[in-house]
């Protein structure tokens, strides 16, 4: 088994849980014996949300439940055991878009599923969209039925089209969108759709909307074998190198720290003065070269970085970076883990659990 799909089922640092917990515990004191509903729950923003979830229940004695929809919850288990053993974590059986409600009332809705290269339909755009979209109608309807008093909404910094060269920083205004006529935007559009069915729902009930605009994303189980470049240098670094950039190096984007990320979705689906869009990320824009040489310089710093394309010429610079103001003015939610910081942890918490002989062989 390659190290880079092997380690998903262990817990991440306790370093990192009080990290959230540390920032998050006047929201979670009102939330004693509170119901929350979480799809996407054993993806890679999921496993955060539920294991930090559990441990500000235990810690603070919260009473909680968090329910966590899975198609297979067995498999589930199989995979993340650790869930099984989770303080008030439960699963329940079912497909996003056509799920069985459960009973019972839940006090804050967190909607997070949606297809990934991961999963079995990659490359399917129609599947997507309609799992997006069909997915999230099916969530709005069981925040409304069940009397929730706050959804959140997981969408995507994709949902701007592409960032133009000379916009340092996207904000949550921005007048952009993806492109129509490229079936390669089906996941930016339904997650617009998505976003647009949710502020219908807040206008039609007291249902409070609040819609997390994600960008980029480093820690603790994030693939290392997928389409996130980070994740596939650390990966490079950890086997002792090349580091090998697929394109050119020249794209821009930023990475948050997923015990931030955690932070920050726990902070707007709680918090009672959180409404509408924010963007959630880091703000500390690198090109995918310098993110090579940072993760050569914290990981491997003899290992060799290959960049196997070239730049178009003319072609402009791909950025993919956020402007977070709105989050600090009005919720007070920054970056509190630094980059350097960030892939230090990623890559102690693989090398931490890897089986013998696998951390110098390549995944």
């Amino acid at each position: 088994m390659s190290l880079a799909s092997s380690m998903s089922g262990r817990p991440v640092a306790a370093e990192d849980l009080d990290h959230v917990l540390g920032a998050t515990a006047q929201l979670w004191k009102p939330m004693a014996g509170s119901r929350i509903f979480l799809t996407g729950g054993t993806g890679f923003f999921g496993a955060w949300l539920v294991e930090s979830f559990a441990y500000a229940n235990a810690r603070l004695a919260l009473g909680a439940e968090l329910v966590v929809l899975s198609r297979d919850p067995a498999a589930v288990v199989r995979r993340l055991p650790l869930f099984a053993a989770l303080p008030g974590v439960t699963l329940h059986a079912g497909d996003v878009r056509t799920f069985e409600y459960p009973a019972g009332r839940f006090d804050v809705v967190v909607h997070g599923a949606a297809e990934s290269s991961a999963q079995p339909h990659a490359g399917d755009e129609q599947y997507m969209f309609d799992t997006i979209v069909d997915g999230t109608r099916r969530m709005l309807g069981l925040a409304e039925s069940s009397g929730a008093r706050a959804f959140l909404l997981l969408s995507s910094g994709a949902v701007y089209g592409r960032q133009p060269a000379d916009v340092p920083r996207l904000d949550e205004a921005f007048p952009g969108g993806p492109s129509l006529a490229d079936p390669r935007s089906a996941y930016a559009e339904a997650k617009r759709c998505a976003e647009i069915l949710a502020a219908i729902a807040a206008a039609r009930s007291s249902l409070s909307v609040r819609v997390a605009r994600c960008f980029a994303f480093v820690g603790p189980h994030l693939p290392l074998d997928a389409h996130f470049a980070i994740g596939n240098f650390i990966r490079d670094a950890m086997a002792g190198g090349p580091i090998r950039i697929r394109g050119d190096g020249t794209a821009v984007r930023s990475y948050l720290y997923m015990a931030d990320l955690a932070t920050w979705l726990w902070t707007l689906a709680l918090s009672e003065s959180a409404t509408g869009a924010y963007n959630v990320g880091s703000e500390e824009s690198l090109s995918i070269l310098d993110t090579a040489r940072l993760v050569a310089r914290v990981c491997a710093p003899d290992a060799e970085i290959v960049i196997e394309g070239r730049p178009t010429p003319g072609a402009s610079v791909h950025r993919y970076v956020p402007s977070t103001r709105r989050a600090e003015t009005e919720l007070g939610l920054r970056q509190r883990v630094g980059v350097a910081d960030a892939v230090r942890r990623t890559s102690h918490w693989y090398a931490s659990a890897a089986p013998a002989g696998s951390r110098t062989s390549s995944a």
